[in-house]
């Protein structure tokens, strides 16, 4: 496709959507001093109230059970729920736990995890770039492991985690805000439950508590909005890649992990020592062979079939 052919709102939609999960770490950190299985509930409960409005008002109340219809929706929907509630609630407790720079690494690697797994439980085949790009990865994961002191479990996971949550919506095969809709409603009732008791035991983070220091009527409203901050760049996404090339969208992807570690190392003082820098730098490589390789082959004309 040429550039003149690429629809510019959609590489705008796109690239607001990845700059917004690129920050979201400064969002968060606001919000240090609510406890972060709290803030993840309130995630989860607002948007959604957004989501699930939004789509009643596109299609009708019949949504849901349109849905729900489809081939294998209904129990695979509620696996993929989980998992973006784990992934969700790990990268917000990381966060305010300062591992930003280690979430940054996690969304770096969650690249090459999908090649692995589309590898191991797709039956896709590896070009040999591809093959070098992962070893390289491997290798960075293994110098951050032994050279910068411990396993960097907290990457690993976010990065498995949401690999998984993909391979599941690719096999589920759901239009992706309809999905998210279900996954939100299956979330919806126990998050709204822990929320309830959290606030009736004074360990919730929406009611003003005056004996906790930092908790008002401003952190509500920070909880509403991060809420809208979930569901709105997953809307956009999910619009943007109906709108241009794939491969761009693989491209634009590393917006949100550059974001990430700048905000964690340039404003929030996390270390980032030669260590890291070594292990980050085998990352970065590997990406680099990896979209290179995508970028050659999607350039190299196809001959025609012989007449």
């Amino acid at each position: 496709m040429s550039a003149a052919r690429i629809d510019r709102r959609g590489v705008w939609v796109a690239v607001a959507a990845y700059v917004i999960w690129g920050v979201m770490p400064l969002y968060w950190h606001l919000l240090k001093a609510v406890p972060s299985l709290q803030i993840i509930m309130h995630r989860i409960v607002w948007s959604t109230v957004l989501v699930a409005g939004w789509l009643g008002w596109r299609y009708g109340r019949g949504w849901i059970r349109q849905t729900l219809a489809l081939p294998r929706a209904a129990w695979m929907l509620a696996i993929s729920g989980m998992l973006i509630a784990f992934n969700w609630g790990l990268y917000i407790w990381a966060v305010n736990a300062g591992h930003v720079v280690e979430t940054s690494l996690g969304y770096f690697i969650n690249p090459l995890i999908n090649v692995v797994l589309g590898v191991a439980l797709l039956r896709e085949r590896l070009t040999r770039m591809q093959w070098v790009a992962v070893g390289i990865a491997t290798c960075g994961v293994l110098w951050l492991t032994f050279n910068y002191g411990s396993f960097p479990w907290i990457a690993i996971t976010l990065a498995c985690t949401f690999a998984a949550y993909g391979l599941v919506r690719k096999l589920v095969n759901v239009p992706p805000v309809r999905g998210l809709g279900i996954e939100s409603l299956y979330l919806f009732l126990p998050a709204l439950g822990l929320l309830l008791w959290g606030e009736f035991h004074g360990l919730g983070g929406f009611v003003p508590h005056g004996d906790i220091p930092g908790w008002g009527w401003g952190v509500a409203a920070l909880l509403v909005v991060g809420g809208l901050l979930t569901a709105l760049p997953l809307i956009g996404f999910a619009d943007a890649v109906q709108r241009i090339p794939y491969s761009l969208v693989g491209v634009l992807q590393y917006i949100a992990p550059t974001l990430q570690l700048l905000c964690g190392v340039l404003l929030l003082g996390e270390p980032f020592g030669s260590d890291r820098a070594i292990g980050f730098g085998f990352i970065w490589l590997a990406l680099a062979v990896y979209a290179g390789d995508g970028l050659w082959r999607a350039r190299k004309p196809v001959n025609p079939p012989p007449l």
